[in-house]
């Protein structure tokens, strides 16, 4: 990431969720971010997705998708700080 600026415009990628492809328009840090955890929690990013939309579509307010991911990445670093 150190050779691209952070304010980076989103860009879209594929994803399988539940059998059914859909995209997601995301910036370069949270897809960063994503990958990372992916790695961290051992998921496929798919499956990490799957569950982030999971937890989305539970919620009695349910935002997009591309910001429930952002949502839970930020959620994750203040867990990661505390």
């Amino acid at each position: 990431m150190a050779d691209r600026s952070p304010y980076h415009p989103p860009v879209k990628r594929s994803v399988t969720i539940s059998g059914h492809q859909t995209s997601i328009s995301l910036e370069p840090l949270f897809w960063d971010m994503l990958k990372t955890a992916s790695e961290e929690t051992g998921l496929p990013v798919n499956a990490l997705v799957a569950a982030i939309d999971n937890e989305r579509l539970a919620s009695p307010t349910p935002s997009g998708l591309a910001g429930a991911v952002r949502i839970w990445l930020v959620q994750r670093l203040g867990k990661a700080g505390s």
